[in-house]
């Protein structure tokens, strides 16, 4: 049996969410029909809609479903940019962290690349935490700005974003002019999220990170910001996001996220609680590891993110799968390729100790057992990945 440990990647889908994704797809109709059976799954993506909004504290005409957080954090990135520039041509900048989802990172490199903008990535402490000087410092010249984007919570460490503080300064330097949107992805059920509180002007959220199939996202965006079209066709959703909804996915979210919601402050203590203990229990029996990110409350309640220093990280990885663990690294993989974790460079790692990373996530089904069984086979997964390390770095 598997140990997962894995849940920032995707979490195990909610029998509700099963349950609700079954309901809706085995009714007949196309929402954009006019007739009885389009009318009725107008009907049931509305109720999913209003569901939704109410979860996150937002209004249902704000909510723009998606086919998850890399497209909700296109369309807010790029077609909050495309619109500033074509209201104000002034408007060619866009300041996001340097620690953000790629889906952020790669919007802003396209937008330097493809459309002559100019991006602004600000640094984070030695915690992986926003500078705010240097954010303060990104904000001059506001009439020159068209988005800001901080992510709420990071997917690798975990860290606690201050998005109150991101607001208010970009509020203080621009007034409402600018688009300020957050990636949401990792902290939507995990922490407690005010759309309306919060004064962003848009917000990203997945479904499969909290409980609903992969496939179903949103991007929560205030009626009054204007978004460039990055999918055209019939003018669903607003008009920014063509495409027949699929209502059975947007169902299925509604109901993990008001079940993730409603869950937030007793798992929170649960994982939390399960976090310190298996934190504890690594750094007495795994030589030389460093626990990444902030302290306690400063991180997200499930997020266990090390640094290994010598260890190959494909090793470790398929050690413990052979274990019967499934975990990750925090390094993203291209093309098969384990690449330095970019943000454990801009907490300014080396990009060795970049390279040997492990996150392990908890969630939803995570057990005491679960954390057992990890703290019974890290450390000879560890030796056997330093020992591949070093037979690698002779060659």
């Amino acid at each position: 049996m598997t140990t997962y440990l894995d849940h920032a990647a995707t979490a195990p889908v909610l029998p509700e969410a099963i349950e609700a994704f079954s309901q809706a797809a085995a009714r007949l109709g196309n929402p954009s029909s006019l007739h009885g059976a389009g009318r009725a799954a107008r009907a049931a993506l509305e109720d999913a809609r209003e569901r939704l909004a109410a979860a996150l504290g937002a209004e249902p005409a704000e909510v723009i479903f998606t086919a998850g957080g890399c497209e909700s954090d296109t369309l807010a990135v790029m077609g909050g940019y495309l619109a500033a520039r074509s209201a104000d041509p002034h408007r060619t900048r866009v300041v996001t962290s340097a620690v953000e989802h790629h889906a952020v990172l790669d919007a802003a490199e396209a937008i330097e690349e493809r459309h002559g903008g100019r991006v602004t990535r600000v640094g984070v402490t030695r915690e992986g935490v926003l500078d705010l000087a240097e954010l303060d410092a990104a904000l001059a010249d506001p009439g020159s700005l068209a988005v800001v984007s901080v992510m709420w919570a990071n997917n690798e460490t975990g860290a606690i974003q201050p998005i109150e503080e991101v607001v208010a300064r970009v509020r203080a330097a621009a007034g409402t002019a600018v688009l300020v949107h957050s990636d949401a992805v990792q902290a939507v059920g995990h922490l407690p999220v005010d759309f309306a509180a919060s004064d962003l002007d848009a917000l990203s959220l997945s479904g499969h990170k909290l409980g609903a199939p992969a496939g179903i996202g949103a991007l929560i965006a205030q009626r009054t910001v204007p978004l460039a079209r990055t999918v055209h066709g019939s003018g669903q959703e607003r008009g920014v996001r063509s495409g027949t909804v699929p209502v059975a996915l947007a169902a299925s979210l509604a109901v993990a996220v008001e079940h993730a919601v409603g869950e937030i402050e007793s798992e929170s203590a649960r994982l939390t609680t399960l976090r310190s203990t298996l934190e504890a229990r690594i750094l007495a029996e795994v030589p030389d590891v460093r626990v990444n990110g902030p302290d306690g409350a400063g991180r997200l309640p499930g997020h266990v993110h090390l640094t290994i220093p010598g260890a190959d990280v494909d090793a470790l990885l398929f050690s413990l799968d052979a274990a019967g663990v499934a975990a990750s690294a925090g390094a993203a993989c291209v093309a098969g390729v384990t690449q330095p974790s970019h943000v454990l460079l801009a907490m300014g790692d080396d990009e060795r100790d970049a390279r040997s990373v492990l996150r392990l996530t908890l969630g939803r089904t995570t057990t005491a057992q679960d954390v057992e069984r990890v703290v019974q086979v890290l450390p000879g997964a560890v030796e056997r990945a330093r020992a591949a390390g070093e037979i690698a770095r002779r060659r």
